[in-house]
């Protein structure tokens, strides 16, 4: 029940705001084609509401989960008509939604194609949420995925990978006839890792996690909006049939929430390590990157691949100082290492990873080169 402004509950459309759950803060940017920009504001308000929360005696941190965080003790609903209409539906499973995503949107120039990328985008949602995997402890437990989030949210219905429809026809015909039967008032309730957006003329993108530091949201949100682009100006490839492209991104999206960038996905003509799709991906971009004006902000993809995402610091945390001090302390090592991030946006000097060499970790450690490399 903290308020999020000196006079209260900020009004509708204010940049912070509660969410479904009172544990949980969303920070809404304004619309902005700089990224520059955005990181600025989003710089601002994370400062904001962490100074109002610790003038409560609480901290902020911004993770797919929070490591000690128990939804059958932390779980409070927010009081508002449309969270008592989704927790009444959704109940025990509404509780365990203690969860938090980074949602990007980019406005089309037609947004009538916004089902059809949606469905050509589905190859690349695996990539997106490996660079954000920030969720490898729920409850107090350390899962063993690097993303687990998506798991857990996956519980709820509507999730997961969108539906590749034919058109727009399609999908709005799928929109109406469960609107008919009350299964949902409104689009707002499909909840899939991408949809076109209900309020905005935009492709909202839902599936990573909460990224600690502000400059790995932004590199995700520059690699969706090129991405995007580039899918918007080239017709469709010759390739995998939508069946089969969905059925490759559902093990891929699987892949990178078990292992995030340590990983490979699978393709027709075999493993592709993520370095490789990643840098793959960024050759063919570049022009679009330009003018869009945000290479700089792609370059630090290939960081996060080199590095580590959050996951892989908050695991060698803990295993710094479970070694030390055991299981407790070593999860609350994690949490103040997340809010410190979160804060100041750097790892501190003893939580900086080795670089993750260029393979794939695979199911029984079985490395895979980089082609090429």
């Amino acid at each position: 029940g903290v308020p999020l402004a000196p006079a209260g509950a900020p009004p509708p459309g204010a940049p912070a705001k509660p969410e479904f759950l009172k544990a949980q803060i969303e920070i809404v940017s304004g619309v902005h084609d700089d990224l520059g920009a955005a990181r600025r504001e989003l710089a601002e308000l994370r400062d904001s509401v962490a100074e109002i929360a610790g003038e409560h005696g609480l901290a902020v941190l911004a993770a797919g989960t929070h490591p000690t965080a128990d939804w059958r003790r932390d779980a409070q609903q927010t009081e508002a008509p449309r969270y008592d209409r989704v927790m009444d539906q959704l109940q025990m499973i509404g509780r365990r939604d203690m969860l938090c995503g980074l949602h990007v949107h980019v406005a089309l120039p037609d947004p009538a194609r916004r089902v059809e990328l949606m469905g050509r985008m589905l190859p690349w949602l695996p990539l997106l949420l490996a660079l954000s995997a920030s969720s490898p402890f729920w409850a107090g437990i350390r899962t063993g995925l690097k993303a687990y989030r998506l798991s857990a949210y996956s519980e709820l219905p509507r999730t997961g990978l969108p539906v590749a429809f034919a058109d727009e026809a399609e999908y709005r015909a799928y929109v109406e006839a469960m609107a008919r039967a009350g299964a949902i008032p409104d689009a707002s309730y499909l909840w899939w890792a991408m949809r076109p957006s209900e309020s905005h003329p935009t492709l909202e993108l839902r599936a990573p996690d909460a990224c600690p530091r502000l400059d790995d949201a932004i590199a995700i949100a520059a690699l969706y909006r090129v991405l995007a682009r580039r899918l918007y100006r080239t017709a469709p490839e010759g390739g995998d049939s939508p069946a089969l492209a969905a059925a490759f991104a559902a093990e891929n999206l699987w892949r990178a929430q078990r292992y995030g960038v340590q990983t490979s996905f699978v393709t027709r003509d075999g493993p592709e390590p993520v370095a490789a799709l990643l840098e793959r991906l960024l050759h063919e971009t570049a022009e679009d990157a330009e003018i869009l004006g945000c290479t700089a902000e792609l370059a630090r993809c290939s960081r996060i691949v080199a590095d580590g995402t959050s996951a892989d610091a908050q695991l060698a945390v803990y295993e710094r100082h479970a070694e030390i001090a055991g299981h407790r302390e070593a999860l609350r090592a994690v949490s103040r290492a997340l809010v410190e991030e979160t804060r100041s946006g750097r790892r501190g000097p003893a939580e900086i990873l080795p670089a993750v060499s260029a393979c794939s970790i695979q199911p029984g450690g079985t490395p895979l080169p980089v082609p090429g490399g």
